[in-house]
């Protein structure tokens, strides 16, 4: 083995340019696989850093349809989550000795809240956790202590731990902060602890708690919309279960010995019938049944939500690997045809065959592996690549996330380099050591300048597969020009936006109201501000709120409605039309009439043959009926590629329950961003306490919700550009080869009175041929997945439907797409056709004729 290490080094070393252009080659797609590899490690394989994660199980459940049927069973979404009177019977049952778990413990994420130290305030996530919670998980606080039973206990003093990086932002790493205040929702909160660096928490991947607090200080920051429930109101199904395996125990063992308990208080806190029309009882088929997984990486929905995009853009960088390697192979078919001579004397000698295919592929795994260490390099850029690549809007991997090459990139590098050392080298290597030993040893260089059919068949994968990859990026732009190019119904320049919650400062009814009113007096006397207002739902921005409504005569509401709340001037200051009727004043507040606007498509829909103004609309929830007293043009709601929606708008005055949170527009005379400042220090003189969120403007929210196809058309085009390269280096490869082995036979022709063109017209043809033989191949392969995807093969949450569903005002088989793609391949492939064609054509007669 040694020797054939010795030896394939130095015949590597000896042809530097066939080597160099082999290792880069290898080196693009291994690189570009290690780069995804690292995300794929990142998001959806690593592991929590905790003491034995593989012991701690993850508990959800299953439910027949009865059982469903209230929203608040916990299963009305993919999330199985649980009440916490029903934590409370399985902990009981869980602390029992003969239980397979030696901890179980709860917990849930608290989203939004306001947290003020000092005199600065801003918006935090966070989460509520049971007493054994970091006991459980084994996770020690890197500064003061964990939250222990004792303070998840009602009346105990309310305590708080805090992330690392909130610790670092926040406090810059303080370490007196442990027993300072911090006030979350307007209560004070004592320091305790802070958590280690790598460890932020067991919930989904990408939500990142900033504080955490006990459960049973949950009622305090969230008050009357507490989930524990009020002595008026049931409690929610809203906590997470987890446990840890004692040593030995199985999931299926903990899952058997909760699920009596379990089901016994569901069915207690949630006894049928729980509506008029139910049955008095469920059948056992029907009752809810625990289910217990593996929880050594925490929740796991988020994970699957992201893992349609990364297995996607996964199966692009394989395909650039394998055009590498068929790239590869190429050269190596060629290398061995003009390594026939040596390959034949060797047999000659007594070499055994499986004696050369060793020796062959030595040398193919020496490249790969030198292919493979490059390609950690080439990963390393890859990565900063992919960071810049992507944004948070392209939902590409959750913010935050480290992309390091541990063990386990390196562990896949180096299996996918010895992969490629079999995919590459293997049929060179049979085939070179398949000579008719009579017929090798007599023919001479002269007569062979032929190209393999398997090395024709190279190539023509290769300009088919990077047809389709070119032709994906291709119909992505297109989606993106498109939906940029939407009309939204509204003017999107120069507005400036940002969001308020002032219920978290405590603010409700009137004097919620009276806020708003003086903050507008402030607002709209804005140097630079033509107009200020504000909805509850910011439009382009993947944002919604429906409602059930009844129209006139109906007493079962069938339809629902998109709706908004906004001030009186929201429509002249977004520059939407109104059409007919009239719109808000200041006059329409809670003591006058209830009235509302729709727009064009509600009208049209709910009352195609009468006048819609004058209609009164009922909400089914609130039995509450509005006045329609006017009309206004279409605008987009949600994004860009939705249909039109109908959709009711109400003022804000007459909506003080739903105005807690509100997002302004301010529409300036000059850039928008420059008021940044000034708008934050309006606020902070009203309110100091009240953190301004989400500054942004129109224009670049609209473009953030076109993440997803940014995304594809960046990603795609630089995949397919890469794959196009490394076809062009391999068809270039296999034909300089080609005009080396057949230089004698070129030197003939220009003897007997071939011109130059007609030599370059020789070359350039063996090559074209190949790439139209390709483009035709690649343009049915696309069309058979085009057809493919439209079937019901595949599943509508399946990745490859979703990423089919993407395009937007264009085909998956748009000729104009394919014909412009085509043309461009047929360029590149002709310069790649044209240098080995030149060389051709300046071949000396009397020196080829000699050529041996």
């Amino acid at each position: 083995m040694f020797q054939d290490l010795r030896y394939g080094l130095r015949m590597l070393f000896k042809h530097k340019g066939f080597t160099i252009v082999a290792v880069l080659s290898l080196a693009l797609g291994i690189g570009a696989n290690t780069a995804l590899f690292s995300v794929v490690d990142a998001v959806l394989l690593k592991t929590l850093p905790v003491t034995e994660p593989e012991r701690l199980v993850l508990f959800e459940y299953q439910a027949g349809r009865p059982f469903r049927t209230n929203g608040m069973s916990g299963t009305s979404s993919e999330l199985s989550v649980f009440r916490y009177e029903i934590f409370e019977k399985m902990r009981m049952r869980a602390a029992a000795q003969e239980s397979p778990l030696s901890d179980f413990f709860a917990f849930a994420p608290i989203y939004e809240g306001s947290a003020v130290a000092g005199d600065q305030a801003e918006i935090v996530n966070g989460q509520a956790v049971s007493g054994g919670y970091y006991a459980g998980l084994r996770v020690q606080p890197s500064l003061g202590r964990a939250i222990t039973d004792e303070d998840d206990k009602p009346g105990a003093a309310p305590v708080v731990v805090l992330s690392h990086q909130f610790w670092q932002a926040r406090f810059d790493a303080n370490p007196a902060v442990i027993g300072q205040p911090l006030k979350l929702n307007k209560i004070s909160f004592t320091i305790i602890g802070v958590t280690p660096p790598a460890f932020t928490g067991t919930l989904q991947v990408g939500y990142y708690p900033a504080v955490t607090v006990p459960i049973a200080s949950e009622p305090l920051l969230r008050s009357e919309n507490s989930n524990m429930g009020t002595a008026n109101k049931p409690g929610y199904w809203w906590l997470h279960l987890m446990g840890r395996l004692k040593p030995g125990a199985t999931c299926e063992q903990a899952r058997d010995s909760l699920n009596g308990a379990f089901q016994a208080a569901a069915l207690e806190v949630m006894p049928p019938p729980r509506r008029a029309n139910e049955p008095a009882q469920i059948e056992p088929k029907d009752y809810p049944r625990l289910i217990a997984e593996s929880g050594s990486r925490g929740l796991l929905d988020e994970r699957r939500e992201y893992s349609n995009t990364i297995y996607g853009l996964f199966i692009v960088v394989a395909l650039v690997l394998l055009i590498a390697c068929a790239n590869v192979a190429n050269l190596l078919l060629a290398r061995a045809a003009l390594r026939s001579a040596e390959i034949s004397v060797r047999l000659a000698v007594g070499a055994g065959r499986w004696r050369l295919v060793r020796q062959l592929l030595t040398e193919s795994v020496l490249l790969a592996t030198m292919g493979g260490v490059v390609g950690v390099l080439f990963a390393l850029w890859g990565k900063s690549a992919l960071m810049a690549l992507t944004d948070k809007d392209t939902r590409f991997f959750p913010s935050g996330v480290d992309l390091s090459l541990n063990w386990r990139v390196l562990v896949f590098t180096l299996a996918v380099s010895l992969l490629t050392a079999v995919l590459f080298g293997l049929a060179p290597a049979w085939r070179a050591t398949g000579l008719n030993l009579a017929t090798s040893l007599k023919q001479s260089r002269r007569t062979t300048g032929a190209v393999s059919r398997l090395s024709k068949g190279l190539i023509v994968a290769q300009v088919a597969l990077s047809l389709l990859l070119l032709v994906c990026a291709g119909l992505f732009i297109r989606t993106l020009y498109n939906l940029q190019r939407v009309s939204l119904g509204f003017n999107q320049e120069n507005l400036l936006l940002f969001r308020l919650q002032p219920q978290q400062g405590g603010y409700k009814d009137e004097r919620l109201v009276q806020f708003y009113q003086q903050l507008f007096a402030r607002l709209d006397n804005l140097p630079g501000v033509r107009a200020a207002t504000f909805a509850r739902v910011p439009l382009i921005a993947m944002g919604n709120s429906a409602n059930s409504i009844l129209l006139p005569g109906e007493t079962e509401a069938k339809y629902s409605t998109s709706r908004q709340v906004a001030r009186e001037n929201y429509f002249a200051t977004m520059e939407i039309p109104l059409l007919r009727g009239r719109g808000f004043t200041a006059q329409d507040d809670q003591s006058a009439p209830q009235v509302a606007i729709v727009n064009q498509t509600f009208a049209q829909k709910f009352f195609p043959n009468a006048d819609v103004l004058g209609q009164r609309v009922t909400f089914k929830v609130s039995k509450r009926e509005v006045e329609i007293i006017g009309v206004v043009a279409d605008t987009k709601y949600t994004r860009q590629r939705e249909d039109l929606k109908t959709l009711l708008y109400t003022p804000w005055q007459q909506e003080v329950e739903e105005i807690g949170e509100m997002y302004f527009a301010l529409r300036t005379t000059g850039e928008p961003t420059a008021l940044d400042a000034t708008v934050r220090q309006v606020v902070r003189e009203l309110d100091s306490n009240l953190p301004v969120t989400e500054v942004t403007t129109q224009a670049a929210r609209a473009q953030a919700t076109l993440g997803q196809e940014r995304l594809y058309a960046r990603l795609l085009s630089f995949f397919g550009a890469l794959a196009l390269l490394l076809a062009a280096i391999g068809l270039s490869g296999v034909l300089a080869y080609s005009v080396a082995q057949r230089t004698n036979e070129i030197g003939i022709r220009m003897a007997l009175g071939a011109q130059t063109a007609n030599v370059l017209r020789l070359v350039i043809w063996q090559g074209m041929r190949l790439v139209l033989l390709g483009l035709a191949v690649g343009a049915l392969t696309g069309y058979g997945l085009k057809r493919l995807l439209a079937s019901q093969y595949f599943a509508e949450d399946a990745w490859q439907r979703q990423m089919a569903e993407q395009l937007y005002g264009v085909t998956g088989t748009d000729p104009l797409t394919f014909a412009v793609i085509s043309g461009l391949l047929t360029i590149v492939a002709l310069a790649a056709c044209w240098l080995p064609a030149r060389k051709a054509a300046k071949v000396d007669p009397l020196v080829a004729l000699r050529y041996e």
